[in-house]
């Protein structure tokens, strides 16, 4: 699915879990820049298997690419950052729109179609 973020096309695979360094490299950044962001927002918790690897569902990737355009392309400070994605996600206010947010809706809807075709 791609993604837009700054200039660049993020593509998250079509798959229920990833590991750190899937992650680090979908969003172009290092994965200790991951687990930073990780222990900074709340709204990213990846799953801990019993070898104590992080595996990352789509949920959380998308939400540390909203993380990654909050600071990178909006500018805002961490605490800037928490405090407008907390608003987000309770629904007070819309994620920074961009085109793959047409994108991702375009994606939704094709599977509510393909789930009343089938």
């Amino acid at each position: 699915m791609p993604l837009m973020c700054g200039f660049s096309i993020m593509v998250i695979p079509d798959k229920n879990y990833f590991r750190i360094g899937e992650v680090s490299k979908i969003l172009g950044v290092e994965p200790y820049v991951v687990r930073y962001w990780e222990s900074e927002f709340r709204s990213v918790r990846p799953v801990r298997t019993r070898s104590d690897q992080r595996l990352y569902r789509k949920k959380d990737v998308e939400q540390l690419i909203t993380i990654k355009n909050l600071l990178y392309k909006e500018m805002f400070t961490i605490a800037g950052a928490r405090k407008k994605l907390t608003d987000i996600n309770r629904g007070k206010e819309v994620a920074p729109f961009d085109e793959s947010d047409k994108l991702i809706d375009i994606k939704r809807r094709l599977r509510e179609i393909r789930e009343v075709v089938s």
